[in-house]
């Protein structure tokens, strides 16, 4: 009977005001005295009245009074009685109840804290330790853990402010930068990520998507005069160049310089020439304030001509923070052994009459410049010139050097089962045991020097694209890690790139970086972080490789230090074995690939190109906010000759733009630029009909200085410059202003772009994949009234995608898509769409990680797989030309369907399914399969008659067995009509059931409801 009382009272707590109408009529006092401490007895009325109880924390007020009256201490009390008791685990259930008790009073701030301060952590910690050990309780294991990460108390991220450590004074606005909490929409790129909530149900995206018939076919008028767009002239070359040098001889000799490589080679020649010690340096370095800094960066100009030389070059290129005497003693020729403690101190002081430049000159005369299209000087001349916030002083190594591809194929690393749990368990014990905790500051981006323990790792990512802001000593061999978020902004934490040395070799150290921001990574799904070794290097193995072990990425319980904007941080954990003492080592979250690489890349190529085959001009579109050239490159084939006909045919041939870098993170699509440019200079017959074909527009990095300073998502403006394309500012977002001008231009003389493509990265899907856009398919997928059957759209933008899924393994066709949506109305692909009438405009997403398809099946993707996308990305073009039949004819390009088994399906296959362990907190504890109310009717209904008579042994093996028991079909055919006592009559059941949608609430009174 009271079992029965307790299910009715269950299902009326389904209603948040009747919870709360039995709450105020004590019926939470009433329900919890029926939850009695271990016994063997009774077991079913137990658990209707926990999970009653439990039914009654549904409401805020009811929670309220639960805590307030000290009842969770009850409860954990009750816990760790079943617990200590139920030596048989026969009462597994019991337990799991009171856990789901436990959840539902820690949705509140006091219950979180009630947990804590009566010993709840420590509790579920020491039972959970145990349970790991039994078999059969990992039904009991989760909850507890869940329930220890949602009670963990949220910690402050130990930083003096939210804000990056960067600032800029933006022209216009004054210096004082405001804690800026940009919009979630723009936390993902267009890199069309749209999974980005998860949690948010598929009907959220299709709401999204652009119905309006009008904005999807109409075109809009221009965002400037008609007037502004001849200055654009100047960015096509190919028509005013007049191609004198096709009339001198062919001899072998090489063609005169041009004036910008001439000035290239002065900077070059006059930072070669600086003599500077590590002392110097080091003023230098205390100098600068990262504050305001920038007012110092830009006191060095680089004038908008093309190469003239700045009057002073102050970067001291060629030095290294932490391994000069690894390359003192490997430039002298010795064996490149790393000192330890005092040995390195006496050698530091040594290399102050080492001049850097002979120390460089020796190692690159000892060991040769074996990087293909990339010179070590050219890149130090580079970035004398780069402008940063800063005034970065110190390059980073694997920059300068260069970096060969690895040997081999990378697979994706195997998650470690229940990984997560094991470093949960870990910062639980933090908490519980400070202790054993060092907590000591080894790294800060803006002190002063730090006294940090002699055998502590030391850190340092002072230098262009590097990002780290503190790093933080747990315990002996376990750091965390915070990154600097976005110039002027407050967010955006998500790339990394630092140096790490100090250490001791084949120990594992834990990494955790803290403070990242997106809800999910492909580092719960197979990828790891990238690291480079000098040691490794200087023996002959330049090479960026994918490491790390026990790599997981979870939500964790730190808040903004000034607890605005973001409340939510996710844990990035990895752990790194070094396999040589005191080896310098860099770790980054993907392959960088600097401004500097880029400006010294681009100079090489120039110098390749033979100007009688290929047309090779680099301009600058614009000056950044910082003063930084946005290098625009134009490649097509030159003229035969300079007759009319052919001077006609070159400056007839459509114009394909690609961009690149809009989002500094996204290195990964500066190395499918390189690819594109490399193969479209070389002498390859397919890269010479795609010149004699197309005039190649080239703007691979859109955002030079957030590239620089290391940031993920933004400019300095703090804005995500994909998200300006409508109505980009000149003066705030002057490279997209510029790039959209040119467009215009080339719209205005009738050569709009055949094909655009704007290259990103993708941090949450393997692939690399497409998208696109369609008015017929954006109105399908949404649903829309609008009879598209009369609609006509030329289906060309499916051209590329479809060619690239047959000749590139690791594009994935089944995961493009080309809708267009409301939130990316002011991207690149949508804009260049919609205003400039480009059917192919795509982003071109790349995966951070591998490939889940065909040849590249369970592979990390490297730098040479993302230069063949690249490539690929080229060959597919050919599909556009009008003379295919040529190009077949020329076995240029084959589409033989059978050439490789790398065919994609299932669209939702390439969609990650969710991670194995609950990246989030869970809101609630999981109720017990078979457990839910109609079941505990139907076994107590089995089981009535040894209930009543009190059965049940007291060893409990008696009530395990009932408990488990099985119901036979002929019981659970009468169930329903015996769902209450016998006591209540027939006539009664029809009577309530006539007045069941007549009832507006229920009173109770002395125990007994009432209508």
């Amino acid at each position: 009977m009271t079992a029965a009382c307790l299910w009715v009272i269950q299902v009326f707590s389904s209603s948040v005001s009747t919870a709360n109408l039995i709450g105020e009529n004590h019926g939470l006092d009433v329900i919890f005295c029926l939850i009695p401490q271990y016994t063997t007895k009774h077991l079913h009325t137990i658990k209707a009245a926990i999970n009653t109880f439990a039914a009654l924390l549904c409401t805020k007020t009811n929670v309220c009074s639960v805590v307030s009256k000290g009842y969770i201490s009850g409860l954990l009390r009750l816990y760790e009685d079943w617990y200590s008791k139920d030596t048989q685990h026969a009462a597994i259930e019991i337990r799991h109840t009171l856990l789901r008790c436990l959840h539902k009073v820690t949705h509140s701030t006091a219950g979180r804290q009630a947990v804590i301060s009566q010993g709840g952590l420590r509790l579920l910690y020491h039972t959970t330790q145990t349970d790991l050990l039994c078999k059969g309780l990992e039904s009991l294991i989760d909850p507890s853990v869940q329930l220890m990460r949602k009670c963990l108390p949220k910690t402050p991220l130990p930083l003096t402010s939210d804000l990056s450590a960067y600032t800029f004074p933006l022209p216009g606005r004054a210096h004082a930068v405001p804690d800026v909490a940009t919009d979630e929409s723009r936390e993902e790129s267009d890199d069309e990520e749209t999974e980005k909530n998860q949690e948010a149900p598929s009907t959220d995206y299709d709401d999204d998507l652009e119905t309006d018939l009008n904005k999807l076919c109409l075109r809009p008028d221009p965002d400037r005069p008609k007037d502004l767009l001849p200055q654009y002239g100047r960015l096509c070359p190919e028509h005013s160049h007049d191609f004198t040098e096709l009339d001198l001889s062919s001899e072998p000799e090489e063609s005169s310089p041009s004036p910008l490589s001439s000035d290239e080679e002065a900077v070059l020649l006059n930072s070669l020439s600086l003599h500077s010690s590590r002392m110097d340096r080091r003023k230098t370095n205390s100098s600068n304030d990262l504050s305001n800094s920038s007012s110092g960066s830009q006191s060095q100009t680089e004038t908008s001509t093309e190469g003239n030389t700045p009057a002073t070059a102050q970067f001291v290129a060629g030095d290294f923070q932490s391994h000069s005497s690894i390359l003192v003693k490997e430039a002298r020729g010795e064996a490149p052994s790393i000192l330890r403690g005092n040995e390195q101190d006496i050698e530091e002081e040594g290399t102050e009459e080492f001049h850097h430049c002979t120390m460089i000159d020796s190692l690159l005369k000892r060991h040769g410049a074996c990087i293909l299209h990339h010179e070590p000087k050219l890149y130090r001349a580079a970035a004398a010139k780069t402008k940063s916030i800063p005034g970065f002083s110190i390059l980073a190594f694997p920059d300068f050097w260069g970096h060969l591809h690895p040997p081999g194929h990378e697979p994706m690393a195997p998650r470690k089962p229940n990984i997560q749990r094991e470093k949960v368990f870990e910062d639980v014990q933090r908490f519980l045991n400070t202790h054993d905790i060092i907590n000591q500051v080894v790294y800060d981006l803006e002190g002063s020097s730090l006294q940090c323990l002699s055998d502590s790792l030391r850190f340092f990512s002072n230098f262009e694209c590097g990002n780290l802001r503190k790093a933080v000593q747990i315990r002996r061999y376990e750091y965390d890690l915070i990154l600097n978020a976005d110039t002027n902004c407050s967010q955006h934490a998500q790339w990394f790139y630092f140096e790490v040395s100090n250490m001791v070799a084949d120990v594992p150290y834990r990494f955790n970086v803290i403070n990242c921001e997106k809800s999910n990574s492909q580092f719960n799904y197979g990828m790891q972080p990238v690291l480079f070794s000098v040691r490794e290097a200087l023996e002959g193995r330049p090479h960026w490789v994918r490491t790390g072990t026990e790599i997981c990425y979870f939500r964790n319980h730190f808040c903004p230090a000034q607890g605005r904007c973001r409340t939510t941080f996710y844990t990035l954990t990895f752990t790194i074995t070094f396999k040589h003492n005191e080896d310098v080592c860099y770790l980054a979250y993907h392959y960088p690939y600097t401004y500097s690489a880029l400006k010294a890349h681009l100079k090489v190529l120039q110098k390749s190109v033979d100007p009688a085959k290929c047309f090779f001009r680099q301009q600058i579109l614009c000056k950044s906010l910082a003063g930084n050239s946005c290098p625009v490159v134009t490649i097509t084939a030159s003229p035969a000759s300079r007759a009319w006909k052919d001077m006609l045919q070159l400056r007839n041939r459509p114009c394909i733009v690609l961009t690149a870098r809009v989002h500094p993170g996204e290195s990964n699509a500066s190395w499918v630029m390189k690819g594109t440019l490399e193969f479209l200079c070389s002498s390859d017959l397919v890269a010479q009909s795609l010149r004699e074909a197309f005039v190649f527009k080239i703007i691979p990095m859109l955002n030079p200085d957030g590239v620089i300073n290391g940031m993920n998502r933004c400019d300095l403006n703090s804005e995500d410059l994909n998200r300006q394309w409508c109505k980009p500012d000149p003066v705030l977002s002057p490279t997209i202003y510029h790039t959209k001008g040119l467009l215009y231009y080339l719209n205005s003389i009738g050569r709009t772009p055949l094909v655009f493509c704007d290259y990103h990265g993708h941090s949450r899907k393997k692939n690399v994949f497409l998208y696109g856009c369609s008015v017929k398919e954006t109105l399908w997928q949404s649903g829309s009234a609008v009879d598209t059957v009369g609609l006509k759209e030329n289906p060309g933008y499916r051209t590329i995608p479809k060619t690239l899924d047959r000749i590139a393994p690791a594009f994935s066709f089944n995961s493009c898509n080309y809708l267009v949506e409301k939130s990316r109305s002011a991207t690149a692909r949508v804009v260049v769409w919609r205003e400039m009438g480009v059917l192919r405009s795509y982003t071109m997403e790349s995966t951070y990680n591998g490939c889940d398809q065909g040849i590249y099946k369970g592979l990390q993707t490297g730098t040479r797989e993302l230069q063949d996308m690249g490539l690929k990305f080229c060959h597919s073009l050919l599909s556009v030309t009008k003379d295919l039949k040529d190009l077949y004819s020329r076995r240029l390009i084959d589409l033989d369907y059978n050439i490789l088994d790398h065919k994609s399906h299932n669209f939702f296959e390439d969609d990650e399914p969710p991670c194995v362990e609950e990246i989030e907190y869970s809101t609630d504890c999981p109720k017990l399969k078979g457990t839910d109310l109609d079941s505990d009717i139907n076994t107590n209904i089995a089981n009535v008659d040894e209930e009543e008579d009190g059965g049940g042994s007291e060893d409990g093996h008696s009530g395990a067995k009932q408990w488990q028991g099985s119901i036979g079909k002929s019981q659970q055919s009468s169930m329903k009509s015996c769902l209450f006592p016998h006591p209540i009559r027939q006539a009664a059941m029809e009577k309530l059931s006539e007045k069941r949608d007549k009832c507006q609430g229920v009173t109770i009174v002395n125990g007994q409801i009432t209508s």
